[in-house]
C-alpha cells in the first residue's frame, strides 16, 4: 500500500524558510511579493495533504463505518478526521482564512482567502476499495480559484496546480494535449446519473459529438485530462469542494474549466462544471450544453 509523503519537488518553499512568511502571533504575511506568498500557501495545502493521506491510509482496505447524511450521500469516520485535521492546520498557519468543507460547512467565507476542501472526493469508490478517490484542497483569493492540490492516496500520486508554476503531477509538470474538435474528443464524466432533468439532453448532446464517453473517475478524471490523456471533463449535480481545487490543476496545464454557461467557478453557481484540455475544444463544449 502507498505510503510515501506528498512533496512539492518542481519549488520546495522550505528552502525559503517557511516560517518567515509569517508572523509568530497573528500568522500575517510578512513578504508581499506573490512568489512568497504562493509559496506558503502550496507549503500548508501540500502539508494538508501530507497528513489527510495518514489518515485515509489508516482506513483504506478495510470494510469502514458508513452512516447516510441527509441528501443519502455516504460518509465515513475517515472523511471527518481528515478534514478536522486539515482545518486546525489552516487555523494554525492562517487564523483570518475562511474555510468551506464538506463535512464541517463554512466558516469565514466572505473573507480574501477561503480554503475548499473535500477530504475525500469519491467516497463511494474509497468504501468499496476502488483507487480513484482523492483529497481535494483549493484555495479562492477574491472568490476565484487560485491553488489547487489533489492527492490520490491509493495510487501514490499528488497533484498541484497554482500561479506561475503551472501544473504538476508527483512534482512533474503535466500538460494538457491539442484536441480543437469536439468529433475527435475522449469525454470524461462521472456518471450519467448525476445529471438530472433538462441537464441530461444537454449532456447527452455534448456526448453524442464526442468519439468515445467515459465514466466513474471522480476527481481522478480531470488529472487524466491534465496530463493529455483525455479531452473533456463533464459533471453537474456538484458543490464548491467538488470542483474549486482541480481548476488550477487543469488551467495550470494549459486548460479550462468553467460552469456549462462557460461562466467562472466560484463557491456560487448551479453545479455544472465543463473542463477542456485544448481551450480551442471549450467554446464547441459550451455550445453543446446549451451555454
Amino acid at each position: 500500500m502507498p505510503t510515501a509523503r506528498p512533496c512539492w519537488s518542481t519549488w520546495n518553499p522550505s528552502s525559503k524558510s517557511f516560517a518567515a512568511f509569517i508572523r509568530p502571533e497573528d500568522g500575517a504575511v510578512t513578504q508581499s511579493t506573490t512568489d512568497a506568498l504562493t509559496a506558503q500557501c502550496l507549503a500548508v495545502a501540500m502539508d494538508m495533504a501530507a497528513r489527510a493521506r495518514e489518515i485515509v491510509l489508516g482506513h483504506y482496505g478495510t470494510p469502514p463505518d458508513v452512516e447516510d447524511k441527509a441528501d443519502l450521500s455516504p460518509v465515513t469516520i475517515a472523511d471527518r478526521e481528515c478534514e478536522a485535521a486539515m482545518r486546525d492546520m489552516i487555523a494554525a498557519a492562517f487564523p483570518g482564512h475562511g474555510i468551506f468543507g464538506e463535512e464541517f460547512g463554512a466558516e469565514n467565507a466572505d473573507a480574501e482567502f477561503v480554503w475548499v476542501l473535500d477530504p475525500i472526493d469519491g467516497t463511494k469508490a474509497f468504501i468499496t476499495g476502488k483507487p480513484l478517490f482523492g483529497t481535494l484542497i483549493g484555495l479562492l483569493k477574491d472568490g476565484v480559484p487560485w491553488i489547487g492540490v489533489m492527492d490520490n492516496p491509493a495510487l501514490d500520486e499528488v497533484w498541484a496546480g497554482a500561479p506561475g508554476i503551472g501544473a504538476t503531477r508527483n512534482g512533474e509538470t503535466v500538460r494538457c494535449r491539442p484536441c480543437p474538435d469536439l468529433a475527435s474528443a475522449w469525454l470524461y464524466t462521472t456518471s450519467p446519473q448525476m445529471h438530472q432533468g433538462l441537464n441530461f439532453g444537454h449532456f447527452e448532446n455534448l456526448r453524442h459529438g464526442c468519439r468515445h464517453a467515459l465514466y466513474g473517475g471522480d476527481c481522478y478524471s480531470y488529472g487524466t485530462l491534465a496530463r493529455g490523456r483525455a479531452d473533456l471533463v463533464c459533471d453537474s449535480s456538484m458543490q464548491p469542494y467538488d470542483y474549486v481545487a482541480l481548476v488550477p490543476i487543469v488551467e495550470g496545464a494549459g486548460g479550462r474549466m468553467t460552469d456549462w454557461a462557460g461562466g467562472t467557478l466560484g463557491l456560487g453557481g448551479d453545479g455544472t462544471v465543463i473542463a477542456s484540455g485544448d481551450p480551442a475544444l471549450h467554446d464547441q463544449a459550451v455550445a453543446a450544453l446549451g451555454g
